[in-house]
Order: structure tokens, then C-alpha cells, then sequence
């Protein structure tokens, strides 16, 4: 079969996406248990049978992306196999838009089109992680710790205007109501019958704390509140930007329209506190 060298650039690309995801899968399954780990040793082995087809054609051994393959390890450490398997299904959706091109060229592209597809309704139907059993419980958590507090920094911003005292007052907030929140959790998740209400409790009441502790620390960093007021609608923007990317991912929603709307919500329900810190030391007349 005589292949153009544009045709053999292109399968050199394939071959070399086969062999990187091939060790990604392989480098997940080396951190996985049980059923996990036999389904993405076995999706590698199958990479790397596309790896040899391709091989077949270009005659070559081509080498894996490295940095990929370290990314995708680092990513799996901070964010959960799920999510690094979500990313890796994006670059695989891409791939076969790539592998389309080979129809009728190629006599096994359309079979590897295929098996890359049900590689995807495979990981999506048999990956079990616990962490993303009780996503529902971290978007609580975090919804409600930077609409909540972003709005009460803002309102005891301008009211007070003393960042020690705001800061002490917003932490004493902060974990008073992740405490509620996690018991309202656990209350809510008993009654609807969960397996496991306590830790979706959990996971409410650490989601809470640690946007809390990151809307806080700036009144405690700057003796300027306006500063130390930015910082803390930069880090509700920060935080909205990354927990939203993965929701998106893993539950394969739309990104801008769930980060929009979380950031109207938010930063409307600070700026209505501002507006009410601001009347409430103007008609109020208390100086601290």
C-alpha cells in the first residue's frame, strides 16, 4: 500500500497519541484497586495494540509524550481519576474527529474509530471513585461558603472597616455555618435514605472550610480593607473558575454557563451586602 508522506505524518501523530495514552492509562491503573485498575489495564493493552496497527503502516517506533504523561499523573494526585480520565476522553473525542480522515485510506480506521468510542462508555460506566459519589455534597459546600460569606465580607467590609475585625468575624461565621451546613447535610442525605450520610457530610462541612479559609486570609495579610476586599472577591472568582472546570468535566456540562451563573449569584450577593454595609454605617452611626 503506498502511503503519501502527508498520509504518513498523520499516522505517526496517531501512533504516537496511542503509545502516550497507552501510558497514561497504564501509569492510572499502577494507583488504582480492584475493578478500577482491571479496566484501565486493559484499555492500556488495547492503546497499545492501536500503537502496533499504525506501527504496521509506518514502519516506526515512536516514543510517548513524557510531559503528557507526567501531567496526567499530577492532575490524577490532585483532582481524582475521574477527572484526569474526563480530560483524557476530550483528547480522544479530538482524535477521532483526526481518525475520520483515514476512512477509506485506511482499512482499519474505521475498527479503531470504534473501540476508542466504547473505550469512553466503558471508563464512564465502570470507574467507581468515591470523591465524585459526593460531588453534589462539595457543590453545597462551596456554593454556599462563597455566596454566604463573599456576601457578609463585603457587607462587614464596609461596615466596619478594621481587617482584623472583619477577618475574625467573617472565620467565626465561616465555621459556625460550615458546621450547620454539614449537620444539615447529614440531616438531609438520612432522609432521602443515602448509604452514607455521614461522609457526605463531610465533604460538605471541608468543602465550606477551605473556601472559607481562602475568602479570610487576605484580612489578615493587608491592613488596607479595600485590598484585602479585592483579594477576597479575586480568590471567590479563583475558586469558582476551578471547582466549576470540574464539574464541567466530569459531569460534561457546559463550562461558561455554569461559571456564569455561579458568579452572578455570588458576586449579586455581594455587592446587595456592600450596599447594606454602606447604609448600615451610614444610618446606623457605629465606629469601631
Amino acid at each position: 500500500m503506498e502511503i503519501s508522506p502527508e498520509l504518513l505524518n498523520k499516522l505517526r501523530e496517531f501512533q504516537r497519541t496511542e503509545i502516550t495514552e497507552a501510558m497514561v492509562y497504564r501509569a492510572l491503573a499502577s494507583s488504582s484497586r480492584g475493578k478500577n485498575r482491571q479496566v484501565l489495564e486493559r484499555i492500556s493493552s488495547e492503546e497499545v495494540s492501536h500503537y502496533e496497527r499504525w506501527k504496521n503502516y509506518t514502519g516506526e517506533e515512536i516514543k510517548p509524550n513524557r510531559l503528557q504523561i507526567f501531567l496526567y499523573r499530577v492532575i490524577s494526585f490532585l483532582f481524582g481519576i475521574t477527572f484526569a480520565i474526563k480530560l483524557m476522553e476530550g483528547g480522544e473525542k479530538e482524535a477521532q474527529e483526526k481518525y475520520s480522515v483515514l476512512i477509506g485510506k485506511i482499512p482499519e480506521a474505521e475498527e479503531i474509530i470504534q473501540e476508542e468510542v466504547e473505550h469512553e462508555r466503558e471508563l464512564i460506566e465502570m470507574i467507581d471513585e468515591e470523591r465524585i459519589n459526593y460531588i453534589g455534597s462539595m457543590v453545597l459546600g462551596l456554593n454556599d461558603a462563597i455566596v454566604e460569606l463573599t456576601g457578609a465580607l463585603a457587607g462587614l467590609t464596609f461596615a466596619i472597616q478594621k481587617v482584623r475585625i472583619i477577618g475574625l468575624a467573617g472565620m467565626i461565621t465561616g465555621i459556625a455555618a460550615a458546621l450547620s451546613m454539614g449537620a444539615s447535610e447529614y440531616l438531609s442525605q438520612k432522609a432521602e435514605g443515602s448509604d452514607n450520610p455521614l461522609k457526605a457530610a463531610v465533604y460538605t462541612g471541608i468543602a465550606y472550610i477551605v473556601a472559607v479559609f481562602l475568602l479570610v486570609v487576605p484580612y489578615f495579610l493587608f491592613s488596607s480593607y479595600l485590598a484585602a476586599l479585592a483579594l477576597t472577591l479575586l480568590d471567590a472568582l479563583l475558586i469558582i473558575l476551578l471547582f466549576t472546570f470540574f464539574v464541567s468535566v466530569v459531569r460534561e456540562q457546559r463550562f461558561s454557563s455554569l461559571f456564569g451563573e455561579m458568579v452572578a449569584i455570588s458576586f449579586g450577593v455581594a455587592f446587595i451586602s456592600f450596599l447594606i454595609g454602606l447604609a448600615a454605617r451610614h444610618f446606623l452611626k457605629i465606629e469601631i
